[in-house]
C-alpha cells in the first residue's frame, strides 16, 4: 500500500510517501510544496497545484494529514486550517481516503513520546526509513504522518466505517 503523509502549512506543505508491505516500510519520496503569490487565494492555489502534481507523479493509495492544533494566534490558526483544507481536498479529488492524526499521536507512534522534538522525529524517521532525506523538517514530519498511518490505518478505517464520517 502506498501511503502519502501530508504536513499542512500555508508557506510550506510537507509531503512524504512510503510503501507498506506487511510490516515492512519503504521510502518512496518526500519534499515540500512551497506556496507562491502575494495574497491568500494565490498561495492556496499554488499549494493545490503543487500537491496535485505530487499525487499525479506518485499515485498513492491512501493519505493521512496532521490535525491542526489551536494556538494563541487565532488568525494564524485559521490560515493553517485553510491550508489543511487543501491537504484534505486534493487526495479526495483523486478518490483517496484521508485519515487525520493529532500531532501527539504521530509523535507517540514514531518516537514513543507524545511531546517529541523535531530532532527526535527526524532521527526516528531516519531509523525507520534509512534512505529518506530528512533534511527538511516539513518533509520529515510528513513521513512521520505516513508512518503513523501505516501503523494505525486499519483502526482509522474501522472508526470511519462505524461513524459514517
Amino acid at each position: 500500500m502506498r501511503i502519502l503523509g501530508i504536513d499542512p502549512g500555508l508557506r510550506n506543505m510537507g509531503w512524504g510517501l512510503i510503501e507498506k508491505h506487511g510490516s515492512r516500510l519503504s521510502f518512496i519520496g518526500c519534499g515540500v510544496v512551497n506556496s507562491a503569490g502575494d495574497d491568500l487565494a494565490e498561495r492556496l492555489l499554488s499549494l493545490h497545484h503543487g500537491l496535485t502534481e505530487v499525487l499525479r507523479a506518485y499515485a498513492p493509495e491512501t493519505a493521512a494529514v496532521e490535525q491542526t492544533f489551536v494556538n494563541k494566534d487565532a488568525v494564524a490558526t485559521l490560515k493553517l486550517g485553510q491550508a489543511r483544507g487543501i491537504a484534505l481536498l486534493v487526495p479526495a479529488q483523486f478518490g483517496l481516503g484521508v485519515a487525520e492524526y493529532a500531532p501527539n499521536k504521530v509523535k507517540k507512534t514514531v518516537v514513543g513520546v507524545g511531546h517529541a522534538s523535531k530532532d527526535q522525529i527526524k532521527h526516528m524517521v531516519k531509523m525507520q526509513l534509512p534512505s529518506a532525506d530528512v533534511s527538511k523538517a516539513d518533509a520529515a514530519d510528513a513521513l512521520a504522518i505516513a508512518i503513523c498511518h501505516a501503523h494505525h490505518h486499519r483502526y482509522a478505517a474501522m472508526t470511519l466505517a462505524r461513524t459514517g464520517s
